[in-house]
């Protein structure tokens, strides 16, 4: 009789999923080339984190400074995207981070990033449908079509309605209507999905463009000061503590090249494809956000902007160019859309390899007989999204996805270095340079800006966790495919 590995405590602690055994034909279509990735990642990565929480992070934490709040970001994010470059081109499968935990630091490590990734996708999704129902509404209203307002706005939130008295919402619409849209344009198929983000891509940068070229003129430089606002005896209220803390908040805002690894299945050649797209996409996105900010915030006082969720809708009112307003407007609109189709992607394809695995059921890993998706799954979190959309406050949100982000570029990073002692002569299409310098420094950095979210968020994520080990230890420990080898 065969032996269960799953009997042992140690078997399902450190069992691994061997290189040569990874599935690597199940379903999905390689269709997409490198410029098709970059796009993605641009896609994925350019939306709420500079439209909205911009302006959170700035008026709550760091100011102007925000500016710094970007750059640590970015720096920490170029540590794990190397990482996972390097991770991407030897595990060319549908995943990200999920499947190469796998590999490298065994099932419940696998599980618990997953599991994870889960979180960060799904409240991420959530975080830019909020965002997009702001600036719909804003632009509707600049039309002269007045949304119910109670429809607008979770229950945690107050609106004012039109007889001037205040009450609490009921739910967000428009925010569970566009994650329904991009949730079918995904079921249709990947390539028809490719198609529309890019040119949602190219619209989204152009506004970028135009923001900064004509905001430029109209800075008021006495916004800038001070550059680092002093701190109010509070951590995370300003000073270096505040930046530190915004830096973890819009971390959210870099979260789109992880996008592109979950695509590593439907990609023609993985091997040299995936860092062109991961480090492409991460290397644009940085620029853009360290310059829009700059501009943002000298057009508005970061003191203007508390609570403001749509803060560059305020920022460009401050300009005369009333054809302007409105082509940002629509841009940003046309930008959280290629977000969300990112986010959803992504969330799909994790739950897709979770279940291909056996760590989940089967179903999640069923493709659709003619658009080869991964519908069931696509279904599964647009219920979720929507839901977590509809009632929930943007702020809590944000945060909520910015340290499962953190986690799961911390374990890529520890990823890298594990496989490349498990595993050392493996074909490395793409190597992280310096050895392990650069790995450990994306372990520091990350988990540096980790520790400066407040405790709210982190009890959050510990309750996450713990529903997901329930799940672990009653289900996949016992179903996933090692134990069942």
């Amino acid at each position: 009789m065969t032996q269960r590995p799953a009997s042992s405590a140690a078997s399902f602690l450190t069992r691994c999923m061997p290189l040569d055994k990874l599935e690597t034909s199940q379903g999905l279509k390689r269709v997409l080339g490198p410029g098709s990735l970059v796009a993605l990642g641009v896609g994925a990565t350019i939306g709420a984190g500079l439209f909205s929480l911009t302006g959170i992070a700035a008026s709550e934490n760091a100011g102007p400074a925000v500016i710094l709040s970007f750059l640590i970001a970015a720096i920490a994010c170029g540590f794990a995207g190397l990482c996972y470059s390097e991770l991407a081109s030897m595990i060319p499968i549908a995943g990200s981070a999920y499947t190469y935990a796998y590999v490298t630091l065994g099932e419940l490590m696998a599980w618990i990033i997953g599991w994870d990734l889960v979180l960060e996708y799904a409240v991420g999704a959530a975080t830019v449908a909020v965002s997009w129902s702001r600036y719909v509404v804003s632009l509707l209203d600049s039309w002269g079509l007045v949304l119910p307002p109670r429809l607008t706005a979770s229950p945690f939130e107050t609106v004012q309605m039109p007889d001037g008295s205040v009450t609490a919402g009921l739910m967000n619409l428009p925010a569970v209507f566009i994650i329904g849209l991009v949730s079918f344009i995904l079921i249709r198929g990947i390539s028809q999905s490719a198609k529309v983000n890019a040119i949602i891509v190219v619209i989204k940068l152009l506004v970028i463009a135009a923001f900064i070229g004509f905001g430029l003129s109209y800075i008021n430089p006495s916004n800038y000061h001070p550059f680092i606002p002093p701190n109010d005896g509070t951590f995370g209220h300003y000073g270096w503590s505040g930046i530190m803390r915004a830096a973890g908040t819009i971390f959210f805002a870099y979260v789109g090249f992880d996008a592109v690894s979950t695509t590593a299945q439907e990609t023609k050649n993985p091997a040299r494809d995936m860092p062109i797209g991961i480090l492409g996409s991460l290397l644009v996105c940085s620029l853009a956000y360290i310059a829009f900010s700059f501009v943002m915030t000298g057009l508005v006082n970061y003191k203007d902007m508390l609570g403001d969720a749509a803060p560059v809708a305020t920022a460009i009112n401050r300009t005369p160019y009333h054809w302007l307003q409105l082509a940002v407007k629509i841009g940003i609109i046309c930008g959280f859309t290629s977000v969300l189709m990112g986010m959803l992607l992504g969330q799909s394809r994790v739950f897709f390899a979770m279940s291909r695995d056996g760590l989940l059921p089967p179903m999640f890993s069923r493709t659709h007989p003619k658009f080869q998706t991964p519908w069931l799954s696509n279904i599964f979190f647009m219920v979720i999204t929507c839901l977590l959309s509809a009632f929930l406050p943007i702020s809590d949100l944000g945060h909520m996805t910015s340290i499962g982000t953190l986690l799961a570029f911390v374990l890529v990073c520890a990823g890298v270095m594990v496989l490349r002692r498990k595993s050392p002569d493996a074909p490395r299409a793409f190597r992280v340079p310096g050895g392990d310098i650069i790995p450990v420094l994306g372990i520091i950095s990350c988990s540096a800006v980790m520790v400066s979210l407040d405790k709210l968020t982190w009890i959050r994520l510990i309750v996450w966790l713990a529903i997901g080990m329930a799940i672990y230890l009653g289900y996949g420990r016992y179903r996933s495919v090692l134990a069942r080898s």
